[in-house]
């Protein structure tokens, strides 16, 4: 699932006072969970030839995304794994907890609230909220699915960074202005629609929809050469 950046929040700046393109930011949980594989394996140093080979980037590509954080590698020698791992977690904030709300107990909601692949170390989602008053006193999990009027003080008093929503496009945006107003930093938006934000808060889109659209568009071009999402 490739998730898009239509507004909010400044581009992230490297340690030389550039800017980081979406691109390099997604590329990075891939690198981590290629190192995180070769961790398992015990294998302690890896060159940016043997990370381009397994994920079919340019190894160039692979050490331009890096040197924007820092130096991380040896001419010769490569990246130690462990450290690399180290430094890519803390680029990404996985050495933080963040806590996450979720509004619309459908289908989706359920899944996401049991995806627990990515989830389970730093991101949590610790509360849930529906409109529909047969949903409400549901659970998810160990979740309680809470009326939609809660938000704010739930978000407020569990110090509540991100919000997700997961209800249809003609509600999205009373629950995104219900997030803003109470004073999340970022939204994932999975319903079809555009949001309106201040440029304080960041929202990313997960369109499933336009996804399938434009793999189907690929598909039907012969001679199409194999494209990596990350990319």
């Amino acid at each position: 699932m490739a998730v898009r950046r239509l507004q909010g929040g400044g581009p992230a700046m490297s340690k030389q006072g550039k800017a980081i393109s979406e691109a390099v930011v997604r590329r990075l949980p891939v690198y981590l969970q290629v190192l995180g594989e070769l961790h398992v394996r015990d294998v302690q140093t890896v060159s940016s030839q043997e990370l381009g080979l397994k994920l079919e980037l340019n190894p160039a590509q692979i050490r331009k995304d890096l040197a924007y954080f820092g130096e991380f590698g040896r001419k010769g020698v490569g990246y130690d794994v462990n450290y690399l791992i180290e430094k890519i977690r803390g680029i990404l904030k996985l050495d933080q907890v963040m806590l996450v709300a979720l509004v619309g107990a459908g289908n989706l909601g359920h899944a996401l609230c049991n995806y627990s692949t990515y989830l389970k170390d730093n991101m949590k989602i610790t509360a849930v909220f529906d409109a529909n008053p047969a949903k409400i006193g549901t659970r998810i999990n160990s979740l309680e699915v809470q009326p939609i009027d809660r938000l704010q003080q739930a978000v407020q008093e569990q110090d509540i960074q991100i919000g997700i929503i997961t209800v249809p496009a003609a509600e999205a945006q009373n629950v995104a202005d219900r997030f803003i107003a109470a004073g999340v930093k970022g939204i994932l938006n999975f319903a079809p629609v555009v949001l309106k934000a201040p440029e304080k808060v960041r929202i990313h889109y997960a369109d499933f929809t336009t996804q399938l659209l434009s793999l189907a568009y690929y598909m039907d071009k012969e001679g199409t050469e194999h494209e990596q999402m990350v990319d």
